[in-house]
């Protein structure tokens, strides 16, 4: 008697069909077969704006932020000392009084400070240029530019304008100024040159070499890549680090003060010594807030999108 058809080529107990049976074609279960959808998927449910999941860090942040700097007030206003403190340094009628020296002074600070910022983005990228060449028919120029990294770099930058604003003019050289002004200004450009020189030389040594041998394959000179090629990319690589000099000269500006030179520090000084009082000094440091932290803001805006554009080439 032979086994039914259904059992005929089943596959024993053990697991081994028997010679010449064939498996059977297996079905899936039927809880893993689904119909096709007949439509496009529905869309997913919508939910509302949670406001308090997105309050609650401001509100957190902002409490903090009160309690902190309330309890801050609270211990300087409380000290014994206080009134005095107020009556020298916080005194409302002596800043009003103050104010327009002092303003005028800052206004010195502000020309000095635009003509040296040219000055060092233009000389010190001239020093990194000549440091960057290559061949050593330029080992002279590189070892000048070193040096004189080394010294400028070395050297405080009030000492450099004490040194410039005192020393050149007591030389009387005939054919060069004698303003301390225009000589502590030359000082702020030959310090700040040597710094910026680095930063420039860091963004032409941080584009690839590729990017060069690609520039001589096409037919370039040396002068032709360095100035299409390499230091575009360059200036945009250094310009969040560029941006920070700037705040930082803004400020060493009012190092001219020590040679005499009557800007909004040194107005608040004369003052200072004919009444005695210290307010004029907030004043000054007023006017410098007032022109540094919106340039400390942009400077964070430019690292802000300068990461976001390193980010978005690295993806």
């Amino acid at each position: 008697m032979s086994p039914p058809p259904a059992l005929a080529h089943a596959a024993p107990r053990g697991g081994v069909a028997p010679p010449g049976a064939t498996a059977a074609p297996r079905t899936p279960p039927p809880h893993v077969v689904r119909d096709a959808p007949d439509g496009p998927p529905p869309r997913p449910r919508r939910q509302g704006f949670d406001w308090r999941a997105a309050a609650m860090p401001g509100a957190i942040s902002t409490v903090s932020t009160v309690l902190v700097f309330g309890a801050l007030a609270w211990v300087v206003t409380s000290a014994d000392q206080w009134p005095r403190i107020k009556l020298q340094f916080f005194n409302w009628d002596h800043m009003v009084a103050s104010a327009p020296r002092v303003a005028y002074g800052f206004l010195t600070n502000m020309q000095v400070w635009l003509i040296a910022l040219a000055c060092i983005g233009v000389w010190a990228l001239v020093l990194a240029v000549i440091r960057s060449l290559r061949g050593p028919v330029f080992a002279p120029l590189r070892i000048m530019v070193v040096v004189y990294i080394d010294i400028f770099r070395g050297l405080p930058a009030l000492l450099l304008v004490i040194l410039f604003g005192f020393g050149i003019p007591a030389l009387q050289i005939p054919g060069l100024p004698n303003s301390g002004l225009f000589w502590g200004g030359v000082a702020m450009v030959l310090s700040y040159s040597a710094y910026v020189c680095e930063i420039y030389r860091s963004g032409i040594d941080a584009v690839h070499e590729g990017q060069r041998a690609a520039a001589r394959a096409l037919g370039l000179s040396e002068w032709q890549t360095l100035i299409h090629c390499v230091l575009p990319q360059a200036l945009r690589n250094v310009l969040p680090a560029l941006m920070n000099i700037v705040v930082a000269l803004q400020k060493d500006v009012a190092l001219l003060s020590v040679i005499g030179v009557r800007d909004a520090v040194r107005e608040a000084q004369i003052y200072t010594a004919t009444t005695f009082n210290y307010s004029p000094l907030i004043v000054a440091a007023g006017l410098f807030l007032l022109a540094t932290i919106p340039m400390a803001r942009l400077a964070d805006w430019v690292n802000r999108r300068d990461r976001a554009r390193r980010l978005q080439m690295a993806d």
